[in-house]
Formats: C-alpha cells, sequence, structure tokens
C-alpha cells in the first residue's frame, strides 16, 4: 500500500492517493474483515452507479433535455458514440466474469491499471474494460489456435 502511496504522489494522481487513504484507514481502524469484502464484492458495482449519476446530472438538473439528446443523433459523431458505449458495455460484461473467475489475472489487470493511471495520467476504470478487452482477445487467440492446429 505503501508503494501505491507514493506513486499516487510521484504521479500527482488524487483518485489513486484517495483510494490509498481509505484502505489505509480501513486497515488501521481494523475494519478490513467487515469492509474489505464489500469493497470486493460490491465495489465495481458502486463505482458503476456513481459513475452513471455523475454522466445523469446534466439531464437531472435541466441543462441536457430529451430534444438536445433527439437534435445530437443527426450527428454522426453522435451514433459512433452510441456504438462505442455499447461495444464497450458489451465487452465489459466479459470482464467481470473473468476477474471474478482467474484472481491471476486479476492482478495482472490491477497492476496495468495502475501503470496507466501512474504513467500516463489515465483513469482507473480500467479494470473492468481491459478484463473485457482481455477476454475478447484470449477468445480471439484461443480461435485462431484452434483454426491452424
Amino acid at each position: 500500500m505503501l508503494v501505491l502511496l507514493a506513486l499516487g504522489f510521484i504521479a500527482k494522481n488524487q483518485a489513486i492517493l484517495i483510494a490509498v487513504y481509505i484502505l489505509l484507514g480501513i486497515k488501521l481502524l481494523n475494519l478490513e474483515d467487515r469492509v474489505l469484502p464489500l469493497f470486493e464484492s460490491k465495489g465495481i458495482f458502486i463505482g458503476v452507479v456513481v459513475i452513471t449519476i455523475a454522466v445523469l446530472v446534466p439531464i437531472a438538473n435541466g441543462e441536457i433535455g430529451f430534444s438536445d439528446l433527439f437534435e445530437s443523433m443527426k450527428s454522426y459523431y453522435a451514433w459512433i458514440a452510441i456504438a462505442a458505449g455499447a461495444f464497450v458495455a458489451y465487452v465489459a460484461k466479459d470482464g467481470v466474469d473473468l476477474m471474478a473467475s482467474d484472481p491471476h489475472l486479476t492482478a495482472a489487470l490491477i497492476a496495468g491499471t495502475i501503470l496507466g493511471v501512474v504513467l500516463f495520467q489515465g483513469i482507473a476504470v480500467g479494470p473492468v474494460i481491459g478484463a473485457g478487452i482481455a477476454y475478447l482477445v484470449m477468445q480471439l487467440v484461443d480461435g485462431f489456435m484452434k483454426f491452424f492446429s
């Protein structure tokens, strides 16, 4: 955890710093037996809910209305965004299952996410979509291996 804290400081990444502070606080308060299993089992879902709330705020506060949404559909950028969103949601579905079934891959995905956050100033949404992309690539590689063997 201290290495992650140092990486967060070096990269000046608030998300990693806050996450590490919270986890260190949980450990210091000796709450890990109760809190960490909750974060492990429901953390991704809670994160997705929070991100979804943030995305829907402009609709909720009236900055964007349904007429604006329908108007945006005239742009091919909107159709590209719709396709990208649908693809990512579809790919992430298999990623969640992959993360749950293979702890070794989960550790590798987390390491990759940390590298992406620290080195490239990325955002730590990587494990879920990374797992989905990994699953998709694994399926493609397995298909090619079967085809050529």
